[in-house]
Protein backbone atom coordinates (compact mmCIF):
# COMPACT_ATOMS: atom_id res chain seq x y z
CA UNK A 1 0.00 0.00 0.00
CA UNK A 2 2.27 2.70 0.90
CA UNK A 3 4.51 2.18 -2.39
CA UNK A 4 1.16 3.20 -4.52
CA UNK A 5 1.68 6.49 -3.54
CA UNK A 6 4.74 6.51 -4.77
CA UNK A 7 4.63 4.46 -7.95
CA UNK A 8 1.70 7.31 -9.04
CA UNK A 9 3.62 10.04 -8.43
CA UNK A 10 6.43 8.28 -10.83
CA UNK A 11 3.71 7.26 -13.70
CA UNK A 12 2.84 11.14 -13.51
CA UNK A 13 6.61 12.03 -13.40
CA UNK A 14 7.29 9.62 -16.76
CA UNK A 15 4.13 11.11 -18.60
CA UNK A 16 5.35 14.56 -17.77
CA UNK A 17 9.27 13.71 -19.34
CA UNK A 18 9.31 11.83 -21.72
CA UNK A 19 13.16 12.09 -22.03
CA UNK A 20 14.20 9.53 -19.74
CA UNK A 21 12.14 6.81 -17.59
CA UNK A 22 11.99 7.75 -14.19
CA UNK A 23 11.45 4.10 -11.02
CA UNK A 24 11.45 3.96 -7.52
CA UNK A 25 14.04 1.89 -5.44
CA UNK A 26 12.94 0.80 -1.91
CA UNK A 27 16.00 -0.17 0.86
CA UNK A 28 15.54 -2.32 3.46
CA UNK A 29 14.74 0.42 5.75
CA UNK A 30 11.82 1.04 3.77
CA UNK A 31 13.14 4.36 2.18
CA UNK A 32 12.38 5.04 -1.42
CA UNK A 33 14.76 6.68 -4.14
CA UNK A 34 14.48 7.74 -7.57
CA UNK A 35 15.91 6.35 -10.30
CA UNK A 36 16.46 7.63 -13.91
CA UNK A 37 17.81 6.18 -17.32
CA UNK A 38 18.18 7.78 -20.56
CA UNK A 39 17.19 5.88 -23.33
CA UNK A 40 19.46 2.66 -23.82
CA UNK A 41 21.20 3.55 -20.22
CA UNK A 42 21.83 2.13 -17.05
CA UNK A 43 19.61 3.87 -14.38
CA UNK A 44 21.12 6.43 -12.37
CA UNK A 45 19.97 7.15 -8.83
CA UNK A 46 18.96 10.80 -8.78
CA UNK A 47 17.38 11.16 -4.91
CA UNK A 48 18.61 10.56 -1.31
CA UNK A 49 16.84 7.68 0.32
CA UNK A 50 13.10 9.29 1.70
CA UNK A 51 10.36 8.70 3.37
CA UNK A 52 7.24 8.42 1.88
CA UNK A 53 5.52 11.55 1.85
CA UNK A 54 9.49 13.48 1.28
CA UNK A 55 9.59 11.53 -1.80
CA UNK A 56 6.29 11.88 -3.45
CA UNK A 57 7.21 15.88 -2.94
CA UNK A 58 11.02 14.83 -4.22
CA UNK A 59 9.23 13.60 -7.24
CA UNK A 60 6.34 16.15 -7.74
CA UNK A 61 8.84 18.39 -8.22
CA UNK A 62 11.15 16.99 -10.78
CA UNK A 63 10.61 17.59 -14.13
CA UNK A 64 9.01 19.77 -16.32
CA UNK A 65 5.69 21.11 -14.47
CA UNK A 66 2.34 20.88 -15.83
CA UNK A 67 0.98 24.17 -16.42
CA UNK A 68 -2.45 25.00 -14.86
CA UNK A 69 -4.93 26.01 -17.05
CA UNK A 70 -6.92 29.42 -16.29
CA UNK A 71 -10.65 29.86 -18.11
CA UNK A 72 -11.98 33.36 -18.39
CA UNK A 73 -14.19 32.87 -15.79
CA UNK A 74 -11.34 32.47 -13.22
CA UNK A 75 -9.34 35.55 -14.24
CA UNK A 76 -12.87 37.33 -14.09
CA UNK A 77 -13.37 35.84 -10.47
CA UNK A 78 -9.96 36.56 -9.09
CA UNK A 79 -10.47 40.49 -10.73
CA UNK A 80 -13.71 40.30 -8.89
CA UNK A 81 -11.93 39.27 -5.54
CA UNK A 82 -9.19 41.92 -5.73
CA UNK A 83 -11.23 44.51 -6.11
CA UNK A 84 -13.76 43.84 -3.25
CA UNK A 85 -10.61 43.18 -1.39
CA UNK A 86 -9.56 47.12 -2.04
CA UNK A 87 -13.42 48.29 -1.08
CA UNK A 88 -14.19 49.19 -4.59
Amino acid sequence: MRSTKASAAIARLNARDTDYRYSLGINAAGLFYLLRAAPGAKPEKVSDDLPLDEFVQFVNQTGPQKKVKVSKFDVAFEKQLASRGRGE
